[in-house]
């Protein structure tokens, strides 16, 4: 089972993961130039090797409008630029200033020529990190507005985590549990404890611990990136390490300022996940349609409906949430609240699954990503539906004709 561990012994913060995750890649370079290609001028990403404490590491960075994110600025550890106070130089980018609303945020990303799933990802991101400010704030979702973590650059790293997790598309994602280090930090509302509120709010049931360090070492951004990918939280499992890669910060500490990332192996086992059903007659398909993207939102494994009958002899439909433990609750009170059942059933299952990994086949209209299953004495592959799509309405073929064109 292909399976990614994020050590977060240093904490998280966006730039850290997208560095380490680029050394993953066999093709960092190309990475850079595609996420540049995608932002067209409105960030600039850059790469360097780096080292702390003699270990070797990659460090990134964003320019916006050729200057460097918090150039000349106090920095926060592990470059923590999502809670920094500093203000960017006004240029011509409508996106590029100190408060951005969820609306602008969204436009933004929906603006980039990348993969949707890359885009929902992101917005998802985002999406929790609204629903935590407006929580501690007490203010609708619609009035939050962004600081730090909505700056290009901020936006920019949160894209390029997005799309290296699509990339690599590992089965499971582990992480440690969480440093956050300690004292206070600096940010628009003023000097606030370590881990900021909004930070704290996204960490709710992920351990996190505190320690020597002075200062803030999970921002808001890492804290949302990590309740996004990260499946389970705890010691590293079993696995044959294939590839390591290190994201390097900006301060120096008497302990390496690295966050690491670990891509290998994990022998297929049985998982425990949920099953959460309930029963609904009087929902029309637009409502049940609705709830279901929030329970995906909320991280639900897999939603699906059933046709039933129920007393009355009215059709029904019945719903099911599979998730996991940690999810049930959140899971739960989305349910009640935006379906009209009054009542919950929840069963434990054991749930078997193929590893998965991704591969291109080329055609003479371009490449075509192919998802291949093994596991258990079993290996299949498919090719990814939109890209089948892609050619085929391009090419004015139909999916059947793209598919011989296939090796």
């Amino acid at each position: 089972m292909k399976t990614i561990y994020i050590d977060c012994g240093m904490g998280a913060a966006g730039d850290m993961l997208t560095a380490a995750l680029l050394e993953l890649v066999d093709d960092p370079d190309a990475v850079i130039r595609t996420l540049n290609e995608a932002f067209d001028g409105r960030a600039v990403l850059s790469v360097r090797k780096d080292q702390k404490c003699g270990v070797t590491g990659s460090h990134v960075t964003v320019s916006i409008g050729g200057e460097v994110e918090g150039e000349g600025q106090s920095q926060h550890p592990g470059h923590n630029h999502a809670d920094h106070s500093h203000e960017h130089p006004h240029d011509e980018h409508a996106h590029h200033h100190h408060h951005t609303d969820l609306a602008e945020v969204e436009a933004f990303i929906r603006s980039l020529p990348l993969p949707r799933a890359v885009l929902d990802d992101a917005l998802t991101v985002y999406s929790l990190i609204a629903q935590a400010e407006s929580k501690v704030h007490g203010q609708p979702i619609e009035n939050i507005h962004f600081h730090e973590v909505g700056t290009l650059d901020a936006m920019a790293d949160v894209v390029s985590v997005c799309y290296l997790m699509h990339m690599l598309a590992p089965e499971r994602v582990f992480a440690s549990p969480v440093h956050v280090g300690s004292g206070t930090v600096h940010c628009a509302h003023g000097i606030l404890p370590v881990p900021a509120p909004a930070t704290q709010e996204l960490l709710k049931d992920i351990p996190i611990y505190s320690g020597e360090v002075r200062g803030e070492l999970c921002t808001p951004t890492g804290a949302a990136l990590l309740r996004r990918f990260v499946d389970r939280f705890g010691e590293m499992p079993v696995m044959r390490v294939s590839r390591i890669g290190y994201g390097t910060g900006t301060k120096d500490f008497p302990r390496a300022n690295l966050l690491r990332v670990l891509l290998g192996e994990v022998e297929a086992e049985a998982e425990q996940i949920l099953e959460l059903r309930c029963n609904l007659d009087d929902m029309t398909a637009e409502e049940i349609g609705y709830v279901q993207e929030k329970l995906f939102e909320l991280g639900a494994l897999d939603v699906y409906t059933v046709g039933i009958g129920m007393k009355k002899n009215r059709p029904a439909v019945l719903l099911t949430c599979m998730c996991y433990a940690a999810e049930r609750d959140v899971l739960v009170r989305c349910l009640f609240r935006h379906t009209t059942t009054l009542g919950i059933r929840e069963s434990v299952c054991r749930r078997y699954r193929l590893s998965r990994s991704m591969e291109t086949a080329d055609t003479p209209y371009g490449t075509v990503r192919i998802k291949r299953s093994e596991g258990y004495g079993v290996c299949r592959d498919k090719p990814e539906y939109e890209d089948l799509a892609r050619i085929a309405s391009e090419q004015d073929l139909s999916l059947r004709e793209v598919k011989a064109l296939l090796p």
